[in-house]
């Protein structure tokens, strides 16, 4: 297993840093800071590839099912962090958008690395979590060879959900259990084996990639806006009626206005105002068009909207 290790690329050893024990600390950071200008280079690569786990996601969330991020050490935190920001950026309910992680909740801030070694505890972790056909599971490994990841894909599989692993090495082990493989290739690390740098990085873009653009899929974007915005605070609010002003065209007060009308529901105040109706009628509009705001729009067009 070891000599297997050695062999991956996040094992080898980075030519260009192999003095970073001696450099001063500009020197450190300007290593660092160019071996991270390749990551982005990295991961274009892998975009159409990305673009397939964002349609499973996509279309996972529309027919009622999730988006599930399962991983080990700091894979399995990336996949939390993603997981966490949905509902206030786009609405999500708590349950749409999850992470499992090895070692279970507490392993995010103490780590529990021998937690990953076992395939039979990453499909016990999505058995308790109801894991269903209709959902998209995102294994995520560095190495791309971590048995709890694998054993969650696995079992993914078995059942019909769609299969997605990303991890940074080529001919990844996780690879083979899922129906797409994204193999973002970053290269050996500036201190070698520390996957929590470039490849970590390439895997936070990812991830932040096929979750805004399944939400876009969604229907909770309108043009660049976030019309699925949770309004929990004083600035959450101020930017939920600039958006409906920016969509609408409405003054201010008009804006606000309709925003506590439709419940702080961003979507549903859009909707309000362009079709002229009240929230009932412009809820019942975006149930019948899967909650996509333009087309309930659309669907109004011609039919004598009140100003």
């Amino acid at each position: 297993m070891e000599k297997q290790l050695r062999k991956l690329t996040t094992e080898q050893r980075n030519k260009k840093s192999m003095n970073m024990d001696q450099a001063d600390t500009l020197d450190i950071l300007s290593m660092m800071n160019a071996e991270d200008q390749q990551v982005a280079l990295a991961v274009e690569k892998v975009l159409p590839l990305a673009s397939k786990a964002a349609d499973c996601a996509a279309a996972s969330l529309l027919r009622g099912g999730r988006l599930i991020y399962m991983g080990a050490g700091t894979s399995g935190r990336l996949g939390i962090l993603d997981a966490v920001e949905c509902p206030p950026t786009f609405g999500t309910a708590p349950d749409q958008v999850v992470a499992v992680m090895a070692g279970g909740e507490g392993a995010f801030l103490k780590a529990a690395e021998g937690a990953e070694d076992s395939a039979a505890q990453g499909k016990k972790d999505l058995m308790a979590i109801g894991l269903s056909s209709k959902d998209t599971v995102i294994g995520i490994a560095a190495s791309g060879r971590t048995p709890y990841v694998a054993g969650g894909l696995e079992y993914a599989g078995e059942i019909g959900a769609a299969t997605v692993a990303l991890s940074s090495n080529e001919g990844a082990y996780i690879s083979t259990f899922a129906q797409h493989r994204i193999e973002v290739i970053t290269g050996p690390e500036v201190l070698t084996g520390s996957t929590r740098l470039k490849a970590a990085t390439a895997h936070k873009m990812i991830l932040n990639m096929i979750s805004t653009a399944a939400m876009v899929k969604a229907g909770k974007v309108y043009e660049n806006l976030m019309i699925d915005v949770h309004v929990s605070n004083h600035k959450l609010k101020e930017r939920a009626i600039s958006i409906i002003e920016t969509i609408t065209g409405v003054t201010n007060e008009k804006a606000e206005e309709i925003l506590e009308q439709s419940g702080l529901q961003v979507k549903k105040a859009i909707v309000m105002i362009q079709t002229g109706t009240d929230a009932a009628a412009a809820q019942k509009l975006l149930d019948e068009h899967n909650g996509n705001a333009r087309s309930a729009i659309a669907s109004q067009s011609g039919k004598n909207l009140p100003l």
